[in-house]
């Protein structure tokens, strides 16, 4: 890259004709909530906001950075956890945000199908899918700013993914800008189609770094008719591994969530929300969050299975004591205690949080070694694991010891806590990102544990897709060392 990036007034000039005056700012103030993670733990600084109302206004803008050599940062509800959407400090690249692209264009209900501009907010689709009585199985805490380019371009996970999988199971079309200004169209799905790579799972958790996704055909599934929600009390993450076997045994392919919250997560949620209450009467050091949902037949019958299943574990001693939700509120209010967690954990103080993967059989053990070499390494700290157990995922935080000061402990001792977790998952053949992508906050460990023949498969697409380097520089492609 020899010529020097153009950030004139020139660039600008022209962006701000293409774009309009809805389209283009460079106004302090329009820029300062987007510049920064929603956690508060990246800021950086952007020649302006972009934000295209079309795919080809797209297509012309990023023309145009190619032309001027202007990086471009995409952004979706900016709620991400890895600080993928955050610019960096040198002010010389555009936020492109997709917010006004937010069109539903078709729901086929027939065909199970519905194509969503990049800017659609998730809990707006939810809704627009359930008028026409379908559901998306996929959802997450932050439904309400999580945008569907944001989730297509990091692969989201969620609640649903023991039954229905991730972002990428979802996703049967994608349409994407790519850096020369490209229009890749491939938004009709085919059950069959061998014509070489399938191009949209490249693009399908790249982070924006191969392409800008403008818009996906994504699947519907008939609206359930039936739903069943329970919290379970244990003594322990083993007997909560058992619990799920024993439930995915009687409750079949109607078990879609079965979450894990130990009593100090649910402790903290208590104390950040005032009109929370326990599920349960006495204290348990694990907790179960269990779902089933079925598309014949009512609540009533789903219940009692759920019940019977519980009940039997509770005569084996598996499980202290449980609740069945009896209507759809107080299952909602269940929900709300583990969607709660982050936010509650968060006010406590500064923390590490790793979204970490191992295989689903071993995640217990995985929990039981960690948790302590953590704490006794660094004394003060507190360990919590919480999650997905079902499909191998947890969210394995590390809460500063009292006194901490936030953001020096972070880029201290903190970064040496979040090495040391790395490590004990490769070592447990795990994955150091389960859901929420690499970002900027991990691009070094994944260079640092990464098998090198995979890194430099990355870096080849990297290069040949976006040669200048300028799709969300920085970010999940680690730079080849000199």
């Amino acid at each position: 890259m020899n010529n020097p990036i153009d950030t004139s007034e020139t660039f600008l000039a022209k962006a701000a004709d293409l774009l309009g005056a809805k389209g283009l700012s460079t106004a302090p103030d329009d820029l300062a909530q987007w510049v920064t993670d929603w956690r508060g733990r990246y800021t950086g600084r952007a020649l302006a906001l972009a934000s295209p109302a079309s795919t080809q206004e797209v297509a012309a803008l990023m023309r145009l950075c190619a032309d001027a050599r202007v990086p471009i940062v995409p952004q979706g509800g900016n709620s991400g956890m890895a600080g993928g959407a955050t610019p960096d400090d040198s002010g010389t690249a555009i936020i492109l945000s997709l917010r006004r692209m937010n069109a539903i264009r078709s729901i086929d209900a027939a065909a199970g199908q519905a194509v969503c501009d990049a800017g659609v907010i998730l809990q707006t689709f939810h809704e627009a899918a359930e008028a026409e009585g379908m559901r998306f199985p996929l959802t997450l805490g932050g439904k309400g700013s999580a945008t569907i380019g944001g989730l297509v371009s990091t692969n989201a996970g969620g609640t649903q993914v023991l039954r229905h999988g991730t972002m990428r199971a979802q996703v049967l079309g994608v349409e994407a800008v790519l850096a020369d200004g490209q229009v890749f169209d491939g938004l009709t799905a085919l059950k069959k189609d061998n014509r070489g790579f399938d191009l949209k799972q490249l693009l399908i958790g790249s982070e924006g770094t191969l392409g800008i996704v403008t818009a996906a055909t994504l699947r519907l599934l008939p609206a359930p008719t039936a739903r069943a929600t329970a919290w379970a009390g244990l003594a322990s993450i083993t007997d909560a591994r058992e619990l799920l076997q024993r439930v995915e045994r009687v409750m079949g392919d109607t078990l879609e969530g079965f979450e894990v919250v130990p009593a100090h997560c649910l402790d903290s949620v208590l104390a950040l929300l005032p009109d929370a209450r326990s599920p349960l009467s006495d204290r348990h050091e694990w907790n179960a969050l269990i779902e089933c949902v079925a598309t014949s037949g009512d609540d009533t019958v789903l219940r009692e299975r759920l019940e019977a299943a519980l009940a039997d574990a509770i005569e084996d001693e598996l499980i202290a004591d449980a609740v069945i939700a009896a209507n759809e509120r107080q299952a909602d209010d269940l929900w709300t205690l583990r969607d709660s967690i982050s936010a509650a954990e968060r006010a406590l103080g500064p923390a590490m949080q790793h979204d970490i993967s191992v295989p689903v059989d071993k995640m217990p053990e995985f929990i039981l070694a960690a948790s302590p070499v953590i704490e006794s390494e660094y004394p003060g700290t507190t360990a919590a694991a919480f999650g997905h157990l079902g499909d191998g995922n947890v969210h394995f935080h590390v809460l500063a010891p009292k006194g901490a000061v936030p953001g020096a402990w972070e880029e201290g001792e903190g970064k040496a806590i979040s090495a040391r977790v790395y490590d004990l998952v490769t070592q447990w053949g795990g994955s150091i990102s389960a859901e929420h992508g690499i970002g900027q906050m991990k691009v070094s460990e994944l260079d640092r544990l990464s098998d090198p023949a995979a890194l430099s498969m990355m870096r080849a697409v990297k290069d040949a897709l976006d040669p200048q380097g300028l799709l969300n520089p920085g970010k999940l492609v680690p730079p080849t060392h000199p």
